[in-house]
């Protein structure tokens, strides 16, 4: 044994702090809060077609990281963080974590993201 961390184990990891970050930002940004799934849809769709692709999604959910960035550098440093702890997190890293949620997500597979699909529990 080499005392690391399997990549995978790291990944998951990351991905649960990086969903924690997300959660923990968003009741603060009050122009990314909606009431209803309807509003939901509706404020992510931008081309308004009735569903989310993967590039409005992204553009939505990188919402939060970039409000905690406070200096602009495209990495979260532990005290930009909620608790000001953890690894340092890049903008691109966010971003992989971000289009793996969607994936996870798009339930049929269609690529696209529909109401029920944004509003069902994470999977």
């Amino acid at each position: 044994m080499t005392g690391r961390i399997p990549c995978s184990t790291r990944r998951r990891r990351l991905v649960r702090r990086l969903s924690f970050l997300l959660a923990a930002t968003l009741p603060w940004a009050a122009p990314a809060q909606v009431q209803d799934t309807a509003e939901y849809l509706r404020r992510m769709d931008l081309d308004g077609d009735g569903r989310v692709s993967p590039d409005e999604y992204l553009q939505w959910m990188l919402y939060a990281f970039d409000r905690m960035d406070r200096n602009g550098d495209g990495v979260l440093e532990p005290e930009e963080q909620p608790g000001g702890r953890g690894r340092p997190i890049t903008r691109e890293q966010q971003k992989q974590v971000i289009r793996a949620r969607f994936h996870r997500q798009d339930a049929d597979g269609d690529g696209y993201l529909s109401a029920r699909e944004l509003m069902a529990p994470p999977r």
